[in-house]
């Protein structure tokens, strides 16, 4: 398997913890599948690394781990030195961000607004502070002036941008993407990775869109069989017709990787 190779810390640099490291990850559902098998991985802070694999790979039940929505068979997960475990769960999941392939699973207040202060209201946050993290998410995603309507009479897109906003109004160590760019029509997908660039930060993105992780993530890695199968750089991998076409992995017809 294709690895990142890491690099040693000089003498007396202090060392932090990835952002993301998990290792022998392995999980069975109750009738016996075994989604995962044993996946290691980790990333490093501000990192944005892509999750491309064929369906039924264990992506999406990968990324239920990383905030204890499910727990492992075998294995362990922590984010920024924390480990994903029952006892530290709210603090797992300030820590990480998820959002959804179907803004609404996330959106379900009766406005904007109201979604948007719901997770960090749920942290604890009140008042002024609560106010400027709404106001700052919504201006980051380009979805201030709609903080009044209700997200029901938004396009696709802009419910996309509004579930973003409402993960990034808790400030997470890691925003983690489940197939972003699924359903969007080419203008609204292109709108969403200008916003997910200039967000910055940690990213790990779970995505069927081998030229979306082209233009967002430097890095991907690919799930196959419930484990990491390759790991490189994304122009590498998305190059490599042999690793594609293996695991069942296929560029848009006449896509050329720069």
């Amino acid at each position: 398997m294709d690895r990142v190779t890491e690099q040693p810390a000089e003498v007396g640099e202090a060392v932090s913890a990835p952002a993301l490291e998990i290792r022998g990850l392995a999980h069975a559902y109750p009738d016996g599948h075994r989604a995962l098998t044993s996946v290691d991985l980790r990333v490093e802070p501000g990192e944005r690394v892509a999750v491309l694999g064929p369906n039924g790979a264990g992506k999406t039940t990968l990324t239920l781990h990383l905030n204890g929505v499910l727990r492992p068979t075998a294995g362990s997960i922590a984010v920024g030195g924390l480990p994903v475990e029952p006892k530290q769960l709210k603090e797992v999941r300030r820590r990480v961000g998820l959002v959804f392939q179907d803004p609404d699973d996330q959106l379900f207040m009766p406005t904007v607004r109201e979604d948007v202060a719901f997770g960090p209201a749920n942290f604890g946050v009140r008042g002024a502070e609560l106010e400027q993290r709404v106001h700052e998410a919504l201006d980051a995603v380009g979805m201030a002036e709609h903080a009044h309507r209700s997200p029901l009479h938004l396009s696709g897109g802009q419910r996309k941008r509004v579930a973003l906003a409402a993960v990034l109004a808790c400030r997470p160590e890691l925003l983690v993407l489940d197939e972003p760019s699924a359903n969007l029509e080419p203008v609204a997908r292109r709108e969403l990775a200008e916003v997910l660039l200039e967000v910055g930060g940690t990213m790990l993105m779970v995505t069927h869109d081998l030229p979306y992780a082209l233009q967002l993530c430097p890095r991907s890695v690919i799930i196959d069989h419930g484990e990491v199968v390759a790991d490189g750089p994304t122009p590498e991998l998305l190059a490599d017709e042999e690793v594609l076409a293996t695991h069942r992995l296929e560029l848009p017809f006449g896509f050329r990787v720069p």
